[in-house]
């Protein structure tokens, strides 16, 4: 049995983008604009096309594997600056 909601639609909720893009349409009017309308960044970062969507996932899949590589770098370099210490 799928939820009740008051938009009126048949899509499954494993299609999450799609459903917010019908809820903006019936509750608040909100049309997604032309993909000519779309200039700049908003171009390839969006949440209307399906390409605008793969573009952001790889771009935050892209900006988490930058950290960690930034992080598991200055861990490393940080264990070999240290000096070991003499015992004798």
């Amino acid at each position: 049995m799928m939820p009740v909601t008051p938009v009126k639609t048949r899509i499954p909720l494993t299609s999450f983008g799609h459903l917010i893009t019908e809820v903006k349409r019936q509750l608040f009017g909100i049309e997604p604009p032309a993909s000519t309308e779309l200039k700049g960044w908003r171009k390839y970062l969006n949440s209307y096309t399906i390409q605008g969507r793969r573009n952001s996932v790889l771009a935050s899949y892209g900006l988490l594997a930058a950290v960690a590589a930034a992080y598991l770098m200055h861990k490393r370099s940080k264990k070999e600056n240290q000096a070991p210490s003499p015992t004798a």
